[in-house]
């Protein structure tokens, strides 16, 4: 990409949107970062060096005036209903496809001539055979009422992307992130639960653990978000590792890495309802773009240790 690349990135105050900040920065693109106008306390300080902006985007209005004020060329879009618990059902899932879809149109009114939107593994039929590859692996059913609304929308909102791309000549990829963990993690998910359980001397239930995942840092996550926007690819890429791992192993990295094995309860939860094997093709991320992963899996394990080591001893829950 050649000439002035002013980047919008949307929910850059998130788990993963601000992460591709630093990684943008040190590509040349003059990034607007935009967070929520209901955001509360300091800016991330991965946000430094960005100009930061406050805006509702599920409101067509604001998405006019902040498109009028930046003029983007480039736009990495991460907002999104995320809170655990209750995103997977949603209503607010059909209320960010569809201010996606506007936000899109209006980004291509203002000039603008790629953008990068974030999809999920989800995505992917979970009956399938487990290894999800971009263009061979069965999705899910979008119009069926057993599907999730998180994927469902997602996967319609990718479908109109690659549409509207092809029609309006927008150049377009779609990132379906797999399992991501680190910094700033919602503490009740699986790698901050048994990080933090084990830290406070207490014990870690898990289930069995034999299901076999992909697990990435969340810098390298954003990182790779970043590489895609400043690439050639299109269409849909898997982010994720090529590690692939056992939960119970993972689990029994972080209990060895703690020095609190003793506390960790393999199979004192019911087994989960999720599929035994699910990883993905990670072909197209490593050929088709710059990215390399900073951190193995080992090595992202420690820095999330001592991460939340560090916010345990300040107080911080």
């Amino acid at each position: 990409m050649t000439g002035a690349r002013r980047v919008l990135v949307t929910g850059a105050s998130g788990f993963i949107g601000r992460w591709s900040v630093p990684a943008l920065l040190s590509l040349g693109f003059d990034v607007q970062a935009v967070v929520s106008d209901s955001h509360e306390g300091p800016m991330p300080d991965e946000l430094r060096g960005a100009e930061v902006h406050r805006s509702d985007l599920l409101r067509e209005e604001a998405i006019d005036a902040l498109l009028h004020l930046i003029r983007p060329t480039h736009m990495l879009h991460f907002a999104w209903i995320a809170q655990p618990g209750v995103y997977w059902h949603s209503a607010d899932n059909f209320r960010w496809l569809n201010a996606s879809q506007y936000l899109l149109r209006r980004f291509h009114a203002a000039g603008g001539r790629r953008i990068v939107m974030a999809g999920s593994c989800a995505e992917y039929d979970w009956s399938g055979p487990g290894l999800c590859d971009e263009y061979a692996s069965p999705l899910a059913d979008d119009a069926s009422a057993a599907t999730p609304a998180y994927a469902a929308c997602k996967l319609r909102l990718q479908r109109f992307l690659a549409e509207f791309s092809a029609r309006q000549a927008v150049s377009s990829a779609w990132g379906r992130i797999f399992f991501q963990f680190g910094p700033h993690e919602r503490p009740e998910r699986l790698v901050p639960s048994v990080i933090r359980s084990l830290l406070c001397n207490r014990e870690a239930p898990c289930t069995h653990g034999r299901q076999i995942r992909s697990f990435l840092h969340v810098a390298d996550v954003g990182a790779a978000f970043a590489a895609m926007l400043d690439a050639q690819v299109e269409g849909p890429v898997n982010v994720g590792s090529d590690e692939r791992i056992a939960l119970a192993e993972l689990i029994e990295r972080i209990a060895a890495k703690t020095g609190r094995a003793d506390l960790l309860r393999l199979g004192a939860r019911a087994e989960s309802a999720e599929p035994p094997l699910l990883i993905p093709a990670t072909r197209r991320l490593r050929e088709e773009t710059a990215w390399r992963p900073r951190f193995t899996l080992d090595e992202g394990l420690s820095d999330a240790i001592d991460w939340w080591r560090s916010r345990l001893a300040a107080g911080v829950s």
